[in-house]
């Protein structure tokens, strides 16, 4: 199997969660922006990552490809058998990839229009060296009305949104090892992915390692959540 991805994508990581629960091995192949997309439309009809390719099947979309793994490789199981129980997850799944994923990328979007080095270290390792050096070299004050613009925006809406989003499942991982059932599924993995836009995991080596988004990454009432992710990436074999 080929995974064609950016290394910083959430719904990337997603992938590369289901891939290593499940034991299944995947070359990674990191898309060039710009004329790496285009060679991906070619292979997939469109030019957003994940793309599985799986022998002479070609599959877009991280829930599309979780689909198909949990079905051509189903131990261990990420979805359950019972019919209201899968629905469960595959809505909390869903819930993840949209409303989650929308507070988290415009917050880390913000955060990296702050900080010189998380904006560079964010960019597709496949990004020639000349424009990541330009893109992490820019002022901060050149990027500030960004910032201020996705501040405003994030104040009025996802923000707010965001912190209750974190509060309650900050509440739930409290009272259970797992956010559907006693076992690990694709719901759990989903949510972690999109926590480590957050605060980088260990894992996402240097110079992101520890980073994250001010007044998340670092609140004291979110810290068990993150330990909740570390978790759950350890269940996963992700060291």
């Amino acid at each position: 199997m080929d995974l064609y991805q950016f290394r910083h994508s959430a719904f990337c990581e997603k992938v590369r969660l289901i891939l290593r629960v499940k034991g299944l091995q995947a070359t990674l192949k990191e898309v060039v922006p710009g004329i790496g997309q285009l060679e991906l439309f070619r292979l997939s009809g469109q030019r957003q990552v994940p793309v599985l390719v799986d022998g002479t099947t070609v599959i877009a979309d991280s829930t599309a490809i979780a689909l198909h793994l949990e079905e051509a490789h189903p131990l261990p199981a990420l979805l359950p058998v019972d019919p209201a129980a899968r629905a469960l997850v595959l809505l909390l799944e869903d819930w993840a990839d949209t409303a989650l994923a929308a507070g988290a990328r415009l917050a880390l979007l913000q955060a990296a229009a702050a900080d010189p080095v998380l904006r560079g270290a964010l960019l597709p390792e496949a990004t020639p060296a000349p424009l990541r050096r330009l893109v992490g070299g820019l002022p901060v004050g050149v990027l500030a009305p960004l910032g201020e613009a996705v501040g405003e925006v994030l104040g009025q809406h996802e923000a707010r949104q965001l912190r209750r989003n974190l509060e309650q499942l900050t509440a739930l991982v409290a009272r259970q090892p797992y956010l559907a059932g006693r076992s690990l599924t694709l719901a759990d993995l989903a949510v972690v992915a999109q926590l480590s836009l957050l605060l980088f995991p260990a894992g996402a080596g240097a110079p992101l390692a520890g980073r994250g988004v001010p007044g998340i990454a670092d609140h004291p009432e979110f810290a068990s959540l993150f330990q909740w992710r570390d978790r759950i990436l350890l269940e996963a074999g992700v060291d």
